[in-house]
């Protein structure tokens, strides 16, 4: 029986909805109190059993490598100055027993492409795929639900949730059979539909369990608008071949490739966090 032990993490793209801070920093390292967008993913990725964090990386995305990498400087200061809390912070920025392998995509062509990317890491392995702007707040961890499931059903995986029916351009959205215990057979999945043509309003967000057979429909996919290879259409193709699920996650999602979800998930955080939420829910209260 496979079980999940590899995931990719998409992390080449420019993050142009916070242009001009994602100018020289990447999106995914912009933070959400004290730790980045891709280390939320990487930890819950670590908490679902993930040992291999595959990422799939663009030029100038050279603090993320840096950022899990061993800081031995900043280290031995910490430690001649008897910091050992901070030291501690520091240490724990990858969870034990994990490790890092870092993929060139040479031109952004899409998620498909990047996906496809890592393929010569991920093998005839199953994976998962986390998108590190929707961070996911929940117990269990999203990806360890999506990861029991997949033990028992070895199968294809999408994470979804319901979206308000003007939003359905903005994601893709599937067709499903009846939910049961929040999981469903797949029988469509359409990028992006416009409200009147959607056939739902089910829309697939940033955590996927997929099979290797991905890979060789992602090969044959027809790059679209901009030569960018879509992974919806490849998983259009996939629901031929064999069953796919969608999932209905726990939680609450916060879509921080968005302004908008990016400082709620900031208030949401910052009140719950150990060391200033008490004052940052005063603050918040008086204003």
């Amino acid at each position: 029986m496979a079980k999940l032990k590899k995931a990719v993490f998409p992390v080449a793209g420019f993050g142009s909805r916070f242009l001009p801070v994602t100018k020289a920093s990447p999106k995914e390292m912009m933070p959400v109190v004290d730790k980045p967008l891709i280390q939320y993913a990487v930890e819950e990725a670590a908490a679902a059993g993930i040992t291999d964090m595959i990422f799939v990386t663009g030029r100038h995305k050279r603090a993320i490598e840096d950022h899990f990498d061993k800081a031995y400087e900043l280290e031995t200061e910490l430690e001649r100055k008897g910091k050992e809390a901070l030291l501690q912070q520091v240490r724990s920025v990858l969870p034990e027993g994990v490790r890092c392998i870092y993929i060139r995509q040479p031109e952004p062509l899409g998620l498909g492409h990047a996906v496809l990317c890592a393929q010569p890491v991920v093998g005839d392995d199953p994976f998962a795929v986390l998108l590190a702007d929707d961070l996911m707040d929940s117990q269990p961890p999203a990806l360890a639900r999506m990861a029991a499931i997949f033990e028992r059903e070895q199968c294809s995986l999408l994470g979804v949730e319901e979206v308000p029916s003007d939003q359905t351009e903005s994601y893709g959205i599937v067709t499903i059979d009846a939910m049961q215990d929040d999981t469903a057979r797949m029988r469509a999945i359409v990028e992006k539909p416009k409200p009147a043509q959607a056939p739902s309003n089910l829309a697939v967000i940033g955590r996927y369990v997929l099979t290797p057979r991905i890979f060789q429909l992602l090969a044959a996919v027809t790059p679209g608008a901009g030569g960018e290879i879509q992974l919806t259409d490849a998983i259009s193709a996939m629901l031929s071949h064999e069953r796919a699920l969608a999932v209905r996650l726990p939680g609450r999602r916060f879509d921080c490739g968005s302004k908008l979800g990016y400082l709620q998930a900031t208030v949401e955080l910052g009140v719950r966090h150990p060391e200033v939420g008490a004052a940052f829910t005063r603050y918040l209260k008086s204003r």
